[in-house]
């Protein structure tokens, strides 16, 4: 059971994690594809924005892809906990801990995630 529970894990915020990736990298699922992403990085202070938004949008969906398909995991966490700091630092972190404040309360979720299973590993139900 513990597989399959990391399997269930690694899924849904690895998916997920890379879902916000394709919305800054190609506009997918509602998103605003590098262009505007570019330019909200700018509006925050993380210029140049275009590669700014390019290296985010990148990490997020090779961050996530690696963790829902349980390989390269110590790069997934690298590339997932890395960009949650830099939305801690520039955008919520500044709201406190309360999602509902805007804060970085899911911000550490996704982290925790991360790290666990880079902690404990992907478990039995990996791509290869």
């Amino acid at each position: 059971m513990l597989n399959l529970g990391l399997l269930v894990i690694r899924l849904i915020f690895g998916l997920s994690f890379a879902r916000h990736g394709t919305e800054k990298l190609f506009g997918w699922f509602g998103g605003h594809g590098l262009k505007g992403t570019a330019g909200f990085f700018e509006s925050i202070g993380l210029k140049p924005g275009l590669p700014m938004a390019f290296l985010a949008a990148l990490g997020e969906l090779l961050g996530g892809l690696f963790l829902a398909t349980g390989v390269f995991i110590p790069a997934a966490a690298i590339l997932i906990v890395g960009a949650m700091v830099v939305a801690i630092a520039t955008v919520t972190g500044k709201n406190g801990f309360m999602i509902t404040a805007g804060g970085y309360e899911y911000n550490l979720a996704i982290i925790a995630a991360a790290v666990g299973i880079y902690l404990t590993g992907p478990g039995a139900y990996v791509l290869f």
